[in-house]
């Protein structure tokens, strides 16, 4: 493929943009290489500068659950925007996307709508922290919530350390608040909590973590942490951003049984456009401002143009009666090929998946945490990524991101992915 006007419009962004881009993943940095530029996506494909036509697995990263440019949540957008694009003033249509979320998201009595992901795990830690009256928090390696400070944390020397800051501006200070457990690993979670007593506020988690790549809890992993933070007092988060309204109407809570305290929500509650939110019942959402003492502000939360896309998209999942069904069975369907044609031409790897996410590990052995996705061969997922953008096929330019199933995807699009597999390794 040719991407010419792509590789023009990168070098002006690096004039006026660091690294020409506005969040880093987007540089191709992991894979080398130029970026493409989109120019305009249309249900299961995007179309770049130069004309080129992919099959997506990005898909915004998460919200595109319907497909891009999808009918209703357009026409609801553009009908909004003719009434005015934002008023800092209440509007009623918080209140209808309110209460639909409430409705299909199991244990949360109230919502509060902010502008990103990150925002809102940012907000629910401080709300935990302010509702428990203890400071530290513990997040697990490789579980990303955005980058506020407190997230932003590498590994100390030990089970048992303080954690250390793994980018520069983060202080020493914040680093020391934030412990860092092992994901699916309860007995590194148990020590954490028994060597700081009655000092943890919460732990947070991806239940389905997407920022190793996917890795799916094991076992009873997330009701045996369920049960943890009751016998200390510990409030449990989920960060749903990505699995929320994606593996089931009522996300990972409904999926596997296990209720949270606080859950954070962003990507497909949008439905495409800037919206994170959290939520959970009466007696810790009644903690915040202005019924409470913890604050949390936004001059564009609530912005009517983005509840009238999210509305549109969470309407549209809560009257498809068998949409996760499709969903599973054509990521069921790609994990299938794609596993018999790896396995035919002896590339080491594993999969994993959960409902419509999946990922291709280069690796010899099980991934179950951020150790054991690191071990995967990163020269050969760079080889692969760019022998299936070559084949017009985009998936994330990152071995530690998850691929995101569509439902605008057809059999023949799994198809055509699975023949680009076929050929791209061939040269691996």
């Amino acid at each position: 493929m040719l991407y010419q006007r792509s590789s023009a419009l990168f070098k002006a962004a690096q004039n006026v943009i660091p690294g020409g881009v506005n969040s880093p993943v987007r540089a191709f940095k992991a894979v080398g290489g130029t970026p493409i530029f989109a120019h305009s996506a249309k249900g299961a494909y995007v179309y770049d500068a130069d004309g080129n036509r992919y099959i997506d697995y990005i898909n915004s990263w998460g919200p595109m659950l319907l497909g891009h440019a999808y009918p209703p949540v357009v026409d609801a957008v553009i009908e909004k925007a003719k009434q005015g694009t934002s008023f800092g003033m209440p509007t009623e249509i918080e209140t209808q996307i309110a209460e639909l979320a409430v409705s299909m998201v199991p244990n949360i009595d109230k919502i509060r709508f902010v502008n990103s992901g990150t925002e809102a795990c940012m907000s629910a830690v401080r709300l935990a922290r302010g509702f428990t009256g203890k400071e530290k928090i513990i997040k697990f390696a490789g579980c990303y919530h955005g980058h506020s400070d407190a997230f932003l944390i590498q590994a100390g020397s030990g089970a048992v350390t303080f954690g250390s800051p793994n980018s520069p501006g983060v202080t020493e200070g914040t680093a020391k608040d934030t412990l860092l457990a092992t994901f699916n690993d309860i007995h590194n979670v148990r020590s954490l909590i028994e060597a700081n007593t009655d000092e943890i506020a919460c732990i947070i988690i991806e239940p389905v973590a997407g920022n190793m790549g996917c890795i799916p809890p094991k076992d009873d992993f997330l009701k045996q942490l369920r049960a943890l933070c009751d016998a200390h007092q510990i409030l449990l988060i989920f960060d749903e951003v990505m699995t929320g309204f994606r593996l089931a109407k009522g996300g990972a809570q409904e999926l596997y049984g296990v209720n949270a305290d606080i859950v954070c929500f962003g990507k497909v509650i949008g439905g495409g456009l800037p919206v994170g939110a959290f939520a959970a019942r009466d007696e810790i959402m009644n903690h915040l401002a202005p019924l409470g003492k913890v604050y949390q502000a936004g001059t564009l939360s609530g912005n009517p143009l983005a509840m009238a896309a999210g509305l549109a998209m969470l309407t549209s999942i809560e009257n498809d009666q068998d949409l996760f069904k499709r969903l599973e069975d054509k990521t069921a369907y790609l994990h299938k090929g794609c596993a018999e044609v790896l396995n035919k031409h002896k590339i080491t790897h594993t999969i994993n998946r959960k409902g419509s996410m999946i990922s291709i590990h280069f690796s010899e052995t099980e991934v179950v945490d951020f150790s054991s996705a690191a071990q995967g061969n990163n020269e050969t997922f760079k080889s692969f990524f760019h022998g299936m953008l070559n084949e017009g096929i985009y998936i994330a330019p990152s071995a530690f991101e998850t691929w995101f199933i569509t439902d605008a995807l057809s059999y023949d699009d799994l198809d055509a992915t699975i023949s680009a597999v076929e050929k791209v390794a061939q040269t691996l």
